[in-house]
């Protein structure tokens, strides 16, 4: 059976996507010239689902260790292929997308939100790694029939490559975090004319 790490000192992907399909495709990130690979595990992919409110039901222990990651690997794969098509405008084979979709199965689930007001949400009820993975299949889905390609951005510092949906009013958003890669970029940038 999957347990989740309570391990704090491990490394989270960022959720800075503003959308959880964007978040998906930042499971991979980059660190210079090195790719970072926040999942690792299938404890890392479960962790990753904690982090965005996802939680598959507690009765799954029939995968195989290592098929829920080779799954959510997949599934990124697949969002950034139809993601990049979509921002694009290249209609893309939805079919793999379908597979996921169809394979999840899910029931309502009560219960209160960070403001302890009462949400219902969705929780899976199947056995498979596709259906764990049900509720991000079908945020990629939405993304697809209902966002707008032009909105749909990656960082724009050259040693980034995470991926954010721009919700900003002006719809101007050009990093995935003013805190990290937009400050870095405008400190080189300053050091650059000071030099």
């Amino acid at each position: 059976m999957f347990e989740m790490s309570d391990d704090k000192n491990l490394p989270h992907a960022p959720i800075v996507g503003d959308h959880l399909a964007m978040d998906l495709l930042n499971t991979q990130a980059r660190n210079g010239e090195k790719v970072v690979e926040y999942w690792n595990s299938d404890a890392d992919v479960l962790r990753w689902l904690q982090q965005n409110n996802i939680y598959p039901a507690e009765e799954q222990s029939t995968l195989a260790d290592g098929e829920l990651l080779l799954q959510a690997k997949a599934l990124r794969s697949l969002a950034h292929q139809l993601i990049t098509g979509f921002k694009q405008e290249k209609l893309q084979n939805i079919s793999e997308l379908n597979t996921y979709l169809h394979s999840y199965v899910s029931a309502p689930y009560l219960a209160p939100d960070n403001d302890g007001k009462l949400v219902i949400t969705r929780i899976s009820r199947g056995d498979t790694a596709a259906s764990m993975l049900g509720q991000v299949a079908e945020a990629v889905a939405q993304l697809l029939v209902e966002g707008d390609a032009t909105l749909v951005k990656q960082c724009e510092h050259p040693d980034c490559i995470l991926w954010f949906y721009d919700r900003t009013k002006a719809h101007k958003r050009r990093w995935c975090s003013m805190a990290t890669c937009g400050n870095r970029y405008k400190a080189a940038q300053f050091r650059k004319r000071k030099s």
